[in-house]
């Protein structure tokens, strides 16, 4: 089977699995205890913690390991809220995890302004300057789209943060980028970045948010205290050490080169009429193809038939009719039923890439075949 679904997870690396055997069945114990195995754990913890923060490129502040990117989100948006007359800023092209509490805040009467996209994917960022104004409390934008691979560039957003809005706090969802393209935070005026383990071969179940100022979130959880007392809980050690683990194998750039590379011979091999490549100059991880005549889905499950494996987009919202990202950016309902999107990752061959393409011509003629 090939895998081209990797924006919605990814194999777990095989390193992982002795690390996840030591933390759990050797050096399992508590790291809040008061003997001298979990002090020693604890520091291990707070290690981890710095070497997160160097590969986030950050000068200072912490990272809060939670147990999901949606946690992660969650946590920054409504960790972020005060009462007062405040404002708060979003894009149209969040994930669910971002957008969905957006909505919520909108229900709960606070006052939210949507960012629309550009045709390219990426927000206004003329549109993001005229809602900018000293009552902002929040900006939360996605560093790469799920669904596109557009990306936000977050110098010129941290600009404009710091011309009109400097006490506001700036969270960026940047799951799609870490370990993914290159990006360093001490460049950004960000406050809060998402990240996730599971998006670059790390175990489900574990995820980061970085905290630039510790003052600027409230606790959401009553507890023991643990991580500054922002996120209580016993934390998942072997869940953090795996993560850890999976950005020691990754390097960055050589891996971005390999899939740039892996893209441009996967899209060689699609030349056929009625596929289009729906580029968006954005991550080469990510990328849409358009099945002209032919539902995204009917594609999709003919396809793993085949032994290829897509996706519908967000793995959070695939069941939901119709998908947001693309038809903000300007598609018809009916160009969006047809499209599929198509994720690699760094670690797939170009044999496999180049069969895979030709697996999908095939597969296209066939059911267009019929339906004709």
């Amino acid at each position: 089977m090939i895998y081209l679904d990797n924006a919605g997870t990814t194999k777990m690396f095989e390193e992982c699995l002795q690390v996840h055997k030591e933390f759990s069945c050797q050096n399992f114990y508590n790291p809040s205890a008061a003997t001298k195995v979990a002090s020693e754990l604890s520091k291990k913890l707070s290690e981890t913690e710095r070497f997160f923060l160097e590969r986030l490129g950050a000068k200072v502040g912490n990272v809060l390991f939670t147990g999901c990117a949606t946690e992660s989100n969650n946590m920054a948006i409504k960790g972020s809220l005060r009462t007062g007359n405040y404002e708060y800023v979003f894009s149209c092209g969040e994930h669910p995890s971002v957008f969905n509490v957006a909505k919520r805040l909108e229900l709960d009467g606070k006052i939210v302004h949507f960012v629309p996209l550009q045709p390219d994917g990426r927000l206004n960022i003329d549109d993001l300057e005229s809602v900018l104004n000293e009552k902002t409390r929040l900006i939360s934008i996605i560093h790469v789209n799920n669904e596109t691979g557009a990306i936000n560039d977050l110098k010129a957003i941290s600009k404009l943060k710091d011309k009109l809005c400097p006490r506001a706090v700036l969270h960026v969802d940047g799951v799609q980028a870490f370990m993914k393209i290159p990006f360093s935070l001490r460049e950004t005026s960000v406050d809060l970045y998402s990240f996730s383990a599971h998006k670059i071969h790390g175990p489900k179940g574990v995820a980061g948010l970085y905290v630039k100022n510790k003052d600027s979130l409230k606790e959401l959880l009553q507890g023991g205290g643990q991580q500054y007392g922002l996120r209580s809980g016993t934390e998942n050690v072997s869940g953090i050490m795996q993560f850890r683990k999976a950005v020691e194998v990754i390097d960055v750039k050589e891996n971005l080169q390999h899939v740039e590379a892996l893209k441009h011979l996967f899209n060689d091999g699609l030349r056929q009429d009625g596929i289009k490549i729906l580029d968006f100059n954005g991550s080469p991880y990510i990328e849409c193809l358009r099945f002209e005549g032919v539902k995204g889905e009917t594609m999709l499950h003919a396809l793993e038939q085949n032994g290829v494996i897509v996706g519908l987009g967000s793995a959070c919202s695939s069941k939901k009719a119709g998908n947001r990202i693309l038809e903000e950016i300007g598609f018809s309902k009916d160009e969006i039923i047809s499209t599929v999107r198509v994720s690699f990752n760094a670690y797939q061959s170009e044999e496999e890439i180049k069969r895979a393409a030709s697996i999908i011509v095939e597969t296209y003629k066939e059911i267009k075949a019929k339906v004709s």
